[in-house]
């Protein structure tokens, strides 16, 4: 539901209402009273700006949740950047470096110190 408001961008910050958000993870206190959502901007790594403008818009958000979920008490919303998503992409494009490339060519084939002598087929 919280990705939907950013869809919808229905914010009277201009930063908020221009910029292309969605949410890749929520997590729920146990008691349901706090709720930390982790925040993106699709083709952009600067949502760390935004973090200050999210914290302003959050309790405009916990009253439009608190409405549509019909829950007694709505969470606190704090929002945080993922970064899981800069992450995933350092890890692929050091798996495309020619070192990787060149270790994976060798099939493991290498015998390694102590590795055990050769197998035997029967």
């Amino acid at each position: 539901m919280l990705a939907g408001l950013f869809t919808r961008r229905e914010f009277r910050d201009p930063d908020l209402a221009a910029a292309d958000l969605t949410v890749t993870e929520v997590r729920i206190s146990p008691d349901l009273r706090h709720a930390t959502a982790f925040i993106t901007r699709l083709g952009r790594a600067d949502v760390d700006g935004l973090l200050p403008n999210l914290a302003r818009a959050a309790p405009y958000l916990r009253g439009v949740l608190a409405r549509q979920l019909h829950l007694r008490v709505a969470p606190d919303l704090n929002f945080l950047a993922d970064t899981s998503i800069d992450y995933a992409a350092r890890m692929d494009a050091l798996l495309h470096t020619p070192e990787v490339a060149r270790d994976l060519a060798d099939g493991g084939e290498r015998d390694d110190e102590g590795g055990g002598g050769e197998r035997q087929s029967r």
